[in-house]
């Protein structure tokens, strides 16, 4: 099997992602004034930014009123580049000879996130996840919840990553058009079936499998999904067999974390795709975070790749770091 499409159909509809950084003003707010004139200033935040670590004085050609207040204009606060971070964290991790990686983290308590790399990967078994996705909403549009045949390929298909299971519920959504279709509503544009029976040679970015991630653990005004159908599927992710217990889980601070894995040898080169989509919670922060790889020598060195790239990726969001770059864009 072969990874070269025999279509490439590019959406026009727009992403619906959310903004890689949120930009703030800080809000400068005259407290208290001497009688020579010398303003006393206090630094308000809006939310989505660092703090500023800088004070603000006003100039000598700044007008004064008679009661010795003083007028500061606003000042534009730095923000934090997590690409850059997340570049500079994916430096010390080791990538084998012609390996490729790529990922993208989004923090959910303040909406921020970061992407390294911008490749396309085939899924292996991470579609199961978009396969169940469409499925819930396909029974969603029709007004039903899902059979006892279909929750139970749905379970095996995710905690087990049962291949026949799969290609059932393949089958039941209609293969790569029922996929295609759902993935315009959730809002991945680069994201495309595979041919005819070959789910796990569907195309996909690391940020698509973010948006993808979105829509399971977002919420109403994010997500095309019901509650009840986001529920049913984090609970799948939360149950993920034992020997499959690896990937972006390694990224976690303890045992709270849900994901999917894939892998796939390759047939024509004998090289491995190994990649890992899932949330995890780390430093009091829930992650949602997307990895793909390819061309790795080994399933075990592909994994290695993976959990040390998911490992970079939450780094993003440490509070040193966060307060190094900003100290570095108000020096």
């Amino acid at each position: 099997m072969e990874s070269s499409r025999a279509r490439r159909r590019r959406r026009a509809r727009p992403s619906r992602r959310r903004p890689l950084l949120y930009t703030a003003l800080a809000v400068v707010a005259v407290v208290g004034g001497t009688a020579a004139g010398t303003a006393y200033v206090r630094t308000h935040t809006h939310s989505g930014g660092g703090a500023v670590s800088s004070a603000a004085t006003p100039s000598a050609s700044s007008s004064a009123p008679a009661s010795g207040e003083a007028s500061v204009e606003p000042v534009a606060e730095p923000t934090v580049d997590r690409d850059a971070l997340l570049a500079d964290a994916m430096e010390s991790v080791a990538v084998a000879d012609g390996a490729d990686v790529s990922v993208a983290v989004l923090d959910l308590d303040s909406g921020e996130s970061a992407s390294y790399g911008d490749g396309t990967f085939d899924t292996a078994s991470i579609v199961k996840v978009d396969i169940l996705a469409a499925l819930l909403l396909q029974a969603q549009d029709a007004g039903r919840g899902l059979t006892a045949t279909e929750k139970a390929h749905a379970k095996a298909m995710i905690e087990n990553s049962d291949n026949a299971s799969a290609s059932a519920l393949w089958q039941a959504i209609g293969r790569a058009d029922g996929l295609d279709a759902a993935n315009e509503r959730f809002g991945l544009t680069d994201t495309e079936g595979g041919d005819g029976a070959l789910w796990g040679l569907t195309q996909t970015t690391a940020a698509d499998q973010l948006t993808l991630l979105g829509q399971v653990f977002g919420d109403d005004a994010e997500s095309e999904l019901s509650g009840v159908s986001r529920t049913y599927l984090q609970g799948l992710m939360e149950q993920i067999a034992a020997g499959q217990h690896w990937g972006v889980s390694a990224a976690a601070d303890g045992s709270r974390w849900a994901l999917k894995n894939g892998w796939l040898p390759r047939s024509t080169t004998g090289l491995w795709d190994i990649n890992s989509i899932g949330r995890v919670r780390v430093d009091g922060h829930d992650c949602l975070v997307a990895v793909l790889s390819d061309g790795n020598p080994t399933k075990a060195k592909g994994i290695s790749l993976v959990e040390a790239a998911a490992k970079a990726a939450v780094s993003v969001f440490a509070e040193d770091a966060s307060s190094a770059t900003v100290s570095a864009s108000a020096s």
